[in-house]
Formats: C-alpha cells, sequence, structure tokens
C-alpha cells in the first residue's frame, strides 16, 4: 500500500507531555495554591473565632479541647467536631462559588441565544437573488 497511514503512538511521557501543556493544569495549579490559602482562611474563623464562642457556650476555653480518656487513649473528638465544621465551612462557600459560576454562564448561554445572528455571506446572497425574483415577479 503506497498510502499506509501510521498510527501515532504517543507513549507515557508523550501523553504527559501534551497534559502538561494544557492550559487547565495551570488553572488547576493556581486554584490548588487559592484552595491553600483560603484553607488557611477557614481554618482560622473556625479556630480561632467560632471555637471559642462555641467553648463560652459549653464553658470551656475552646471545642477543641474537649477530650476523653478510654483506658491509656486520649479521645479528642472537640478537634472531629472542629474539622467537621471546617469542612462544612467549605462545602458551603464551594457551593456559593459552583452555583454563582453556574448562574453567570447560564445567563452568558442566554444572552448568546438571544444575540441576533449575523448572516453568512452565502445567506445573504441567497436573499439577494430571492428579493430579486420577488421584484421580477411585480
Amino acid at each position: 500500500m503506497a498510502t499506509e497511514v501510521k498510527k501515532k503512538t504517543k507513549g507515557f511521557f508523550g501523553e504527559f507531555r501534551e497534559f502538561i501543556s494544557k492550559g487547565s493544569v495551570m488553572d488547576m495549579a493556581v486554584g490548588i495554591i487559592i484552595g491553600g490559602a483560603f484553607q488557611a482562611i477557614i481554618n482560622s474563623l473556625v479556630n480561632d473565632i467560632l471555637m471559642p464562642l462555641i467553648g463560652m457556650i459549653i464553658k470551656t476555653e475552646s471545642l477543641a479541647d474537649l477530650k476523653v480518656m478510654v483506658g491509656s487513649a486520649e479521645i479528642a473528638y472537640g478537634a472531629f467536631i472542629a474539622a467537621i465544621i471546617n469542612f462544612l465551612l467549605m462545602a458551603l462557600v464551594l457551593f456559593i462559588i459552583v452555583k454563582a459560576m453556574n448562574t453567570i454562564r447560564e445567563k452568558t448561554k442566554k444572552e448568546e441565544e438571544e444575540a441576533p445572528k449575523e448572516d453568512s455571506d452565502e445567506v445573504k446572497l441567497l436573499k439577494e437573488i430571492r428579493d430579486a425574483l420577488k421584484k421580477e415577479k411585480k
């Protein structure tokens, strides 16, 4: 066969190079860095503000200090509760961000659908021919 088509095999490193070269990898890296910084803010909110307030209500210095001894093991259930509150706050913030992005995306999509579409050159030509034929019939 003179026109033989060769299969393009990328291999592991070829696929990795393609993955790295895409812009979405950089977006993901930026998201991870910002997410880590945001996690520090949430941790501070929970540990430095919410836990002491909850601790005042239950008459302890901080909810995170709540522990119970089971035999020789110390169960820090207050720290576990703090981790749950951390998770719930992160999930809430992420939900709000995703919901806002989806709302913006839907609004943009509706605007694009409602925007008048410009006719292609072929459609313009066909309309001119149609109009010329209508004039000839009159």
